[in-house]
């Protein structure tokens, strides 16, 4: 009785080793080429997945500016429930951490607790981005105008999907006009 117990357990935990979270099936591949220098400048953001230090928040953009220590300073800015609503600021930094990988991002807005910003798609012009992380709770869409075409949100939706984001929380941010 005893070794059919082991062999349930080992059973069990062989089968929980194998199943692979959500996370772990999202294609996180990012861009093999990122110019910095056109990536800086400001963004707007299009949509993303619900998250609390952005919560209520419409009207946001990313600023990124090079700082002399080779740093990236980010700015996120947005506005409380309504466009006219009272301005957030949220200032940090980022990283490329591996030269090999330029898309793959180092962001932090509190001390040295670094999250991944993972750049997923990227025009040929640095018009549009679409941002994941190692997780699948985090994802924008980015655009360096307040609005987008919708053919080009379209078909950044159907790429999310491909990589296996579940898009039904995905929230179409506020923008004001160009």
């Amino acid at each position: 009785m005893q070794i059919y117990r082991l062999l349930l357990i080992f059973s069990v935990l062989f089968l929980f080793n194998c199943t692979k979270t959500q996370s772990q099936m999202i294609d996180q591949t990012t861009v093999k080429e990122l110019d910095l220098n056109r990536y800086l400048g400001k963004w707007y953001e299009i949509a993303r997945f619900p998250h609390s230090f952005e919560k209520n928040l419409v009207g946001v953009t990313a600023t990124y500016r090079l700082k002399d220590n080779g740093m990236i300073e980010v700015l996120n800015e947005g506005f409380k429930n309504t466009l006219d609503g009272k301005r957030s600021r949220a200032i940090g930094k980022a990283k490329i951490p591996n030269k090999l990988e330029p898309g793959k991002l180092k962001v932090s807005f509190f001390w040295i607790f670094y999250a991944d910003y993972n750049v997923l798609e990227l025009d040929e012009n640095y018009q549009y981005a679409m941002i994941g992380s190692s997780s699948d709770k985090y994802f924008w869409i980015l655009c360096r105008t307040p609005q987008m075409d919708p053919s080009v949100y379209n078909s950044l939706l159907d790429k999310a999907r491909k990589r296996g984001y579940n898009l039904e929380t995905l929230y179409k941010v506020p923008q004001g006009e160009k």
